[in-house]
């Protein structure tokens, strides 16, 4: 038995050389099985809205798929609050062990970040990107009253108005404010922003024409106008959307570069070993590509992505310095 300050000597140093390198091998291994074995028990996915709102039903589906390929059950853990900054900050703070992941929104991440000038957590250093789950175009859409049957000429038609149309969006600093004053600072005209606290209120009025244009989900305005209700100028799209393929892109309206669309992404926390983001990342797109699921987003106006962490951790802190940009120029803060 060794006194304080004695040395092993002898036939005792080699085997407690080879204890020592057990141990530190056991260490090094602990992780790399336990990496190898995920999941082995169930995973939570922390969404930042009540259950049956557009995160929920786009989420559900494709992690269904992903738990019957892992074998493991994907629980949707309903966080809402704070317009998603709860189930942010529960994410961020959670060990980076792949049994915490998020389904964040553009919202969440970039909206959020471009009025709330104090966050508990960085969006972009507390947060590993997994990959892109859907992209949802938003339309612009006017009351049949604007007499403007093309994006040209509701352009014209604001500009010879200066800050006298509205535009509605689902609450001040929200994705659709910050699309309607972008679309504002693009045409070099103001607008005059009515805020709503939700977008059913917000497309009700503007189908009574208490209000007279808006950006919002192509799902959430098509009934609208298909029964000529609304009338659609444009949509945010790089291509046309199948569910409404008579409607022009921006692009093809006479906007080009000018990108209106919302976006769904799953996210683990900073710190993600590797070999866990590139599992569920490959059984992600897998589940993104089975016909049922794609039939079920497409029912919700949403295009299947899966994208490669790298490429949306790249858009998500592109989308964050545009939003950033905007909410700057028009001096949006969160109320």
């Amino acid at each position: 038995m060794l006194k304080g300050g004695d040395m092993p000597q002898g036939r005792d140093m080699p085997l407690l050389l080879k204890l020592a390198g057990a141990v530190l091998a056991l260490s090094v291994a602990a992780p790399v099985l336990a990496q190898a074995n995920y999941p082995n028990r169930p995973v939570r996915v922390i969404v930042g809205s009540a259950a049956g709102g557009g995160s929920d039903f786009i989420a559900r589906p494709i992690l269904a798929r992903v738990a019957e390929t892992m074998g493991q059950p994907f629980v949707i853990e309903n966080r809402a609050g704070a317009s998603g900054m709860i189930a942010m900050e529960v994410t961020a703070k959670a060990a980076p062990d792949g049994y915490t992941l998020l389904v964040g929104t553009i919202g969440n991440f970039a909206s959020n970040t471009a009025v709330h000038p104090k966050l508990a957590y960085d969006p972009i250093r507390d947060f590993q990107p997994i990959t892109k789950l859907v992209d949802a175009p938003f339309l612009l859409s006017v009351n049949p009253s604007v007499p403007a049957n093309t994006l040209q000429e509701f352009v014209a038609w604001v500009k010879a108005n200066p800050g006298k149309v509205t535009f509605s969006s689902f609450g001040i600093g929200s994705f659709a404010h910050l699309l309607g004053e972008y679309f504002s600072q693009r045409i070099g005209v103001p607008m005059v922003h009515v805020p709503y606290k939700g977008s059913a209120p917000a497309i009700a009025d503007q189908v009574a024409g208490h209000v007279l244009s808006a950006f919002d989900s192509t799902q959430s305005q098509i009934a609208h106008v298909r029964a000529k209700r609304l009338r659609a100028l444009a949509m945010g799209s790089a291509t046309r959307a199948p569910s409404m393929p008579e409607v022009p892109t921006f692009a093809e309206a006479g906007m080009p570069d000018f990108e209106a669309v919302a976006w769904w992404g799953l996210f683990g926390p900073a710190k993600l070993p590797r070999p866990i983001v590139d599992a569920l990342h490959a059984e992600t797109v897998k589940a993104l590509a089975t016909p049922d699921v794609r039939e079920r987003l497409a029912g919700l106006g949403a295009i299947p992505v899966g994208n490669t962490p790298e490429a949306f951790a790249a858009q998500v802190k592109a989308t964050i310095d545009l939003h950033v940009k905007i909410a700057r120029t028009a001096n949006i803060k969160a109320e």
